[in-house]
């Protein structure tokens, strides 16, 4: 339990915070007394968090996206409508609605209009196969899904008892969003909502990489989890942030989450482009950019012309989160665009864990940063013991952010209240924490443990690798080596399985040169960014 000197000191440290990143600051007496009595009746839940904004500053842009702009008032009366109208049609306090959406203002409406209900909302993975999506809707049970037009096909044999279509590329209709709100506008029903018994949960699935998805609900607190990022990521007030990263990932979502309390003017594009993200940072003026590391790789990979075409002088801050930096991606992205990196490790379980800051990723590449305000983190061996400086062992993290289980039941390893990210790890002297790998992909090769991970930075940093994934296969010698599968960069010269291996043989062990080297077109990846590791073992098991 915390003294009461430490509560006093985090308060002090959370207002220092607060205030330095414009979220507190002062108001007329009338602003004022409307967001305290918002605060006071909703909470920092979405419902309350972004009714504020539409007394705070009515008339700024809240979303750009392919439809146009709309202001943080139109966004409160457009949400209240759509909160009648999912009212009208049975949505009650305590009732799951799930979203399938792409990033657009769709995702953003049906968020704050759910809120609003007091009903839970559960996120679907854009990029699910359609028995994942069946088996978490039978699961979960909710009472509508809102799902983009596109996905219609996908959720036909989910048992869905009343769908909602958030986006159409043709005439919306009367089950649509843009219908909805249009009745009840129509019928006058855009008055504010009565704040609903209790507050509805956010339930963000994992990955599914493993099996079927798993529902994990995130605490509703707003304030604690900002001053945690906020700690060692400098974003600001009234910035505007091109959010690449899915809305539905844990990633994209804190963006969306930040928006409420920063007054950020969300640019959204239903699909990723490198050259179309480009653009959108470059004509509106992008402060923030929130982006898993493929985006970043995929940029880079833009012939030279290209890139030279978006010059990004008012970009302040490229927030990185869903799975490491590959290689020497950080200096050549810092490189072109300035220290403004900054890479986030977490889980859905524990949120983030550590930040890395330009200065982080410039002295110690690799690393995965220090710890932001109010976490721990633990390292310790198979008997739960904390480990030296410099050892590695298994990470457990503590902070405010942490699930309390998942929605199917269970949950996480708890260490003392601590919970296991899944990972593999070590401190070094200065702080800095070391992400090694996945817990459960650690290979022994000719009796030393082996990292996926160390291997593919060393593959990832030669000048004509794009992108490069291993896994562990079966090996005579060494009982088990690494096989890698690598995409090489459009330009690159020609070169061989040999060739990669003799890199590998320079820079590391010989038991941790692969047993063999795979070239593809591209890798397999969930729409988060995540390599789909069970493909490759299938594939490698046939290899």
């Amino acid at each position: 339990m915390r003294t009461l000197s430490t509560r006093v000191k985090d308060a002090a440290f959370s207002l220092k915070i607060l205030t330095e990143s414009g979220i507190l600051r002062p108001y007329s007496p009338v602003v004022l007394a409307g967001m305290l009595g918002t605060l006071r009746r909703w909470s920092t839940v979405p419902a309350g968090g972004f009714k504020t904004l539409a007394l705070r500053v009515p008339d700024k842009t809240a979303i750009i996206d392919e439809r146009g702009s709309m202001t943080w008032a139109e966004l409160h009366t457009r949400t209240n409508a759509l909160a009648h109208a999912l009212r009208a049609r049975g949505v009650r306090t305590g009732d799951g609605v799930a979203v399938m959406c792409r990033n657009h203002r769709g995702f953003i409406e049906a968020s704050i209009a759910i809120s609003k209900l007091g009903a839970d909302v559960l996120y679907l993975n854009t990029a699910f196969a359609g028995p994942q999506l069946a088996d978490v809707i039978e699961r979960e049970k909710p009472r509508v899904v809102v799902h983009d037009e596109e996905f219609t096909d996908l959720l036909a044999d989910a048992n869905i008892a009343e769908r909602v279509i958030a986006w159409t590329d043709g005439e919306a209709g009367p089950d649509s969003i843009e219908g909805m709100i249009a009745a009840s506008t129509m019928a006058g029903k855009t008055a504010d909502l009565t704040p609903p018994g209790r507050h509805g949960r956010t339930i963000i699935l994992t990955s599914g990489t493993t099996g079927t998805p798993k529902g994990a609900p995130r605490p509703q607190g707003g304030i604690p989890a900002a001053v945690s990022l906020l700690s060692r990521m400098p974003l600001r007030s009234n910035w505007r942030c091109h959010v690449a990263a899915p809305l539905f990932h844990t990633w994209g979502f804190a963006h969306y989450q930040l928006a409420m309390l920063l007054g950020t003017t969300l640019v959204l594009s239903r699909k990723f482009d490198p050259e179309g993200a480009l653009k959108l940072l470059h004509d509106h003026e992008c402060d923030s950019f929130a982006v898993i590391p493929v985006m970043l790789q995929r940029i880079l990979g833009l012939p030279e012309e290209t890139l030279d075409r978006y010059p990004l002088p008012h970009l302040k801050a490229v927030a990185s989160s869903g799975s490491a930096l590959p290689g020497d991606l950080p200096t050549r992205w810092m490189d072109r665009y300035g220290d403004n990196l900054y890479s986030v490790y977490g889980s859905t379980e524990v949120a983030w864990a550590s930040i890395a800051t330009p200065e982080d990723l410039r002295e110690a590449p690799g690393c995965a940063g220090r710890l932001p305000h109010a976490t721990v983190v633990r390292i310790v061996d198979a008997d739960g013991r904390d480990v030296p400086v410099g050892e590695p062992g298994r990470i457990f993290v503590g902070n405010d952010l942490q699930i309390e289980g998942y929605t199917g039941g269970g949950g996480k390893e708890l260490l003392d209240g601590l919970m296991s990210s899944g990972d593999v790890g070590r401190f070094d002297q200065e702080g800095r924490l070391y992400v090694e790998g996945r817990d459960d992909e650690m290979i022994v090769s000719g009796g030393e443990n082996v990292f996926p991970k160390e291997v593919e930075d060393c593959l990832a940093r030669h000048e004509a690798v794009l992108e490069v994934a291993a896994i562990g296969v079966d090996d005579d010698e060494f009982g088990e080596r690494l096989k890698a599968f690598v995409v090489l960069a459009p330009d690159a010269p020609a070169l061989g399985e040999d060739d990669l291996k003799g890199w590998v043989r320079q820079n590391l062990a010989r038991y941790k040169v692969p047993r063999e080297i795979v070239f593809l077109d591209e890798l397999p990846r969930n729409a988060t960014g995540k390599v789909l590791k069970r493909e490759l073992l299938a594939d490698g098991a046939q290899g």
